[in-house]
């Protein structure tokens, strides 16, 4: 085994085996500061999404389903799925319908605590009852893509969740590498 693979092994068993915080900002502060680290001078966008989506599921007890839609540049005005976890999830979603679409059109968060209140919600998996989906912009302030939380629990995200993933974000896809 190469030296630089038993590094990163070595840092995702310590991630895994990692004891977080209770406090929901301490939490965030904490999964941040680990997918910064882990993320450290990676330069595929691919592989720092599935990073991000993997940790920070595995980090939230209230996170049913985490992961990205992607900007598709060639149609310019669509998203399609990209790397996540949990149930399978839409394939592609139309700027403007739907949370996520929101969330795309707008370049704004969007959080919302009762799904099937929203208009043209759409429903990749019943189960989902609020949702948080926050914008991803590159380096030069361009939309990349949309970061999507889905709880079953309703209300289950606020301020904090907002604020933090926003902050994730940026950190991590509005750097040039």
């Amino acid at each position: 085994m190469r030296k630089g693979a038993r590094y990163i092994t070595t840092m995702a068993e310590a991630f895994n085996d990692l004891a977080l915080p209770a406090d929901k900002a301490d939490r965030y502060a904490t999964v941040a500061g680990e997918i910064a680290s882990v993320l450290e001078g990676e330069p595929n966008r691919v592989a720092r999404m599935a990073t991000v989506a993997s940790m920070l599921a595995n980090s939230f007890a209230h996170y049913f389903w985490t992961g990205f839609y992607v900007v598709d540049e060639a149609k310019g005005d669509e998203l399609v799925v990209g790397p996540y976890q949990g149930t399978l999830g839409c394939m592609r979603i139309a700027f403007g319908r739907g949370v996520c679409g929101a969330a795309a059109a707008s370049r704004q968060t969007q959080l919302v605590a009762d799904v099937h209140a929203f208009p043209g919600h759409i429903a990749c998996d019943s189960r989902s009852a609020s949702e948080i989906v926050a914008p991803v912009f590159d380096a030069d302030g361009r939309l990349i893509a949309v970061f999507d939380v889905d709880s079953e629990t309703p209300a289950a995200f606020d301020d904090v969740d907002r604020e933090w993933l926003e902050r994730i974000l940026a950190q991590v896809f509005s750097k040039s590498f």
